[in-house]
């Protein structure tokens, strides 16, 4: 391993890059595009143990449907684009924060984002119930690191500070939701070391997001991982994004199906008229049909028009 003076290990091919590095590869099989989106650099986001330690013994596994679980090393894998417009977009694949799910949605959001000439950072984030210390403060910490290393790297990636965005399926759009607000943890939840103060965002894409924990929302599995069944009312209420967002919240896109029974729709509903009631700009599309977890869509149906609101959405905000 070597270290940049930002403290941000970069793993050879005797250590990440000997599993995870091919684990993605073999994810990302079948997928056409250019090469060098189909070849990631993968960048550790800490430089040793991360906050609080602990974590899963073991190598990383990978579900049948490309979902990763056992996170030991969480990461950044940077796609670049053929032609960078100097635009960045994080993003974070859900699972219920029990998984990844990195073939359905992460890497098919990096290719088509790449596709468009902005460059993607995924992130495979630690999972609350495998053992980490920090419990639901994990994935948030490698959130906002992950934030603070994109803007270490900007120079060398050739990136426009005031282009970075956030792009979240599912769990993946709570935990970017969450990153988007201000709250950095409180009391046993203190956010740690995660790269200085969050700098302003081009705006915060959530796809069939979790977004209240709170009754009687609170039958997923991201309710269950980040605050256990029969929960405190008050920490259902405070792991929910709506809880955090205040004045000075960037821009949202939302996308959900109306028949969505992982998360419901009001979830959706609910973060519009969050945003709407403190001024932040919002764009809201209500799909009538389309389930949960469709990703970038699906070929012939109402859910692959949902990638070209979005791309409307991202011109607007001079990204794409």
């Amino acid at each position: 391993m070597t270290r940049d003076h930002f403290g941000a290990t970069r793993m050879d091919r005797r250590t990440l890059l000997t599993a995870s590095f091919a684990g993605s590869l073999s994810l990302l099989g079948g997928c056409h595009g250019p090469s060098r989106s189909q070849s990631p650099d993968q960048i550790a986001l800490w430089p040793d143990t991360p906050p609080g330690g602990g974590g899963p013994g073991g190598i990383e596994q990978s579900t049948a449907t490309g979902a990763l679980y056992n996170i030991r090393e969480p990461r950044l894998e940077i796609f670049r684009p053929e032609r960078p417009n100097g635009s960045a977009v994080l993003v974070a694949a859900g699972g219920g924060y029990q998984r990844i799910g990195m073939r359905r949605e992460a890497y098919p959001a990096a290719r088509w984002l790449t596709a468009r000439g902005i460059t993607a950072f995924v992130l495979v984030y630690r999972l609350p119930g495998e053992g980490w210390a920090e419990g639901p403060l994990a994935p948030l910490q490698d959130a906002r690191r992950a934030l603070a290393l994109i803007r270490h790297r900007a120079s060398a990636e050739n990136l426009d500070l005031d282009r970075v965005s956030l792009l979240g399926f599912s769990a993946g759009g709570h935990l970017m939701g969450m990153t988007a607000t201000h709250w950095a943890g409180a009391g046993p939840f203190s956010a740690g070391p995660v790269g200085g103060r969050l700098a302003p965002l081009a705006g915060a894409a959530l796809i069939y997001p979790v977004i209240t924990l709170e009754k009687p929302y609170d039958h997923t599995a991201t309710h269950r991982d980040l605050v256990g069944t029969n929960s405190d009312p008050a920490l259902a209420r405070l792991w929910s994004v709506q809880s955090h967002v205040t004045s000075g919240y960037p821009p949202v896109f939302l996308a959900q199906a109306d028949n969505d029974r992982i998360a419901s729709p009001y979830n959706a509903a609910l973060m519009a008229r969050t945003c709407e009631a403190i001024g932040t700009e919002v764009d809201y599309h209500r799909l009538p049909t389309g389930g949960h977890g469709f990703g970038m869509g699906e070929p012939d149906h109402v859910t692959s028009e949902w990638p070209n609101w979005y791309h409307a959405w991202l011109t607007e905000r001079g990204m794409a």
